[in-house]
């Protein structure tokens, strides 16, 4: 990973973490609109992104959630799923609005561990705790999509050429 790779991802991590804290009532427990897992777009642009998305939710996940010790289990390997399975759909995929539906899907699909983590430490129901942690994740990811495809307009002008927006 060059300098520039490691900085980038360092602000992603930090961006990340600054945004989770700002937010912190709405982004954990069983009613969830964590507003940085809009960054979880970025890996579409470049896979090396995951590395900050990671760092990001570990760090935050450490600073801010009130179950800690399952947040970091449950909420970080989460994130390494979701992310996976959309770098792999990469490979397939070119597009890229199609590759951020796919990874808006993975997230929301995902939020299924977020809900056995909930009921594990916290007693919640788990199927109406994955719908409503679901919901939140898949609205700050649709929303989210706009704002991160004009970010990676600039982290990544070579995929916004015609052959990748199937034009």
């Amino acid at each position: 990973m060059n300098v520039r790779t490691m900085a980038t991802n360092g602000l992603i991590a930090a961006v990340y973490i600054a945004v989770t804290a700002f937010i912190q009532p709405f982004g954990f427990t069983n009613i969830q609109f964590r507003v940085s897992e809009m960054l979880n777009h970025l890996v579409v642009f470049r896979r090396t992104y995951a590395v900050g998305i990671v760092l990001g939710v570990f760090f935050a996940n450490l600073f801010f959630s009130p179950i800690v010790a399952y947040d970091l289990v449950f909420g970080v390997g989460q994130s390494v799923l979701a992310l996976l399975i959309t770098i792999v759909s990469m490979r397939y995929i070119k597009n890229v609005w199609a590759r951020m539906a796919v990874n808006t899907l993975s997230f929301t699909v995902t939020m299924g561990l977020i809900a056995l983590e909930l009921k594990l430490a916290l007693g919640f129901p788990f199927w109406l705790t994955w719908l409503t942690t679901a919901i939140g994740e898949f609205v700050v990811m649709a929303l989210g999509a706009p704002i991160m495809y004009a970010v990676g307009r600039r982290l990544a002008p070579e995929l916004f050429n015609s052959a990748h927006q199937g034009r």
